[in-house]
């Protein structure tokens, strides 16, 4: 069930104890960890939401969990209280590296803390890890392009088992987001193609410092062990990205940069020219990518 915090959320806030380390405002204080706008940083406050977002996936007692972004830590701190067997968090601002330690002295052995810039993380330098689960309020200049990164892997399934992720509520429509539809676009056609994705929960402003201006919302998405279509991952890839960088024009055109030949493709799987990137389904996009690759083979 989708779960929305109430308007009123910090006056309503009852603030729980699930360790017995300092509340996240005294961390904040303690090491003087202002937000920076320029690493995409809104920390959340209150521990009762982040051990919710902890478990929306289900258990995560015999998982490892890579967590971006971490911050002082209350999303790891929610993480390790709900039972995780590893987490692995990555985190860029040395500032913020001090308090996960503390963190992680008190999970003996539980937390292991990387300064590294997450978009040159390779998941494959994570070994003998399991179950693994990517679970991040992720940093709002970087969450899509790590999300692109993780859902187009060389191979598939992923080395991810699922994902439990917080954006910006707008991302997150896009990702879940049906054909024909404002935000249906190249994000959805990725996550969708071979993973199942929802939205669990909305996060008002107020859950952050700094408050951001927009809402938030926590997506699950679930890896499938095979797409619901087949379609060469280059060439799909490829192809949607054309069509939707010229959304408002007819495939026709938007898609003649990929292929000059591409009225005869559209044609050839009943896609009429005159349809907009929007109005292809899954199904229309994959079939499409499956005739090119085909009369390339051909050729």
């Amino acid at each position: 069930m989708l779960y929305e915090w109430p308007k009123n959320f910090q006056k309503t806030i009852i603030f729980m104890q699930i360790d017995e380390l300092p509340p996240l405002r005294d961390v904040i204080s303690k090491y003087n960890l202002e937000a920076k706008r320029s690493l995409g940083q809104n920390f959340l406050h209150d521990l009762n939401l982040t051990s919710k977002i902890a478990l929306l996936n289900g258990s995560i007692k015999n998982s490892t969990i890579l967590e971006i972004g971490a911050g002082p830590g209350a999303l790891t701190r929610g993480l390790l209280a709900s039972g995780a067997k590893k987490v692995i968090a990555i985190e860029r601002d040395k500032r913020c590296i001090p308090a996960l330690m503390d963190i992680a002295n008190y999970y003996d052995g539980k937390l292991e803390i990387l300064e590294r810039d997450a978009l040159k993380f390779d998941l494959n330098e994570i070994k003998d890890f399991g179950s693994l689960k990517i679970i991040s309020n992720l940093p709002y200049n970087i969450g899509t392009e790590l999300l692109v990164k993780w859902l187009t892997p060389v191979t598939w399934p992923p080395k991810w088992e699922d994902m439990t992720l917080m954006f910006q509520k707008e991302v997150a429509e896009r990702i879940v987001a049906i054909p024909s539809t404002k935000a249906y676009g190249r994000l959805s056609v990725l996550a969708q193609w071979r993973c199942n994705t929802n939205i669990r929960m909305t996060v008002s402003p107020d859950a952050f410092r700094p408050k951001p201006k927009v809402q938030s919302a926590v997506i699950s998405i679930k890896a499938l062990n095979t797409p619901k279509f087949y379609a060469n991952q280059a060439i799909l890839e490829n192809l949607v990205k054309a069509g939707f960088n010229q959304r408002r024009k007819m495939i026709r055109s938007s898609l003649k940069s990929f292929d000059v030949n591409i009225n005869n493709h559209l044609l050839s799987v009943n896609l009429k020219p005159t349809l907009r990137a929007e109005n292809l389904t899954i199904s229309d996009w994959c079939k499409l990518a499956e005739h090119i690759e085909k009369n390339k083979q051909l050729n």
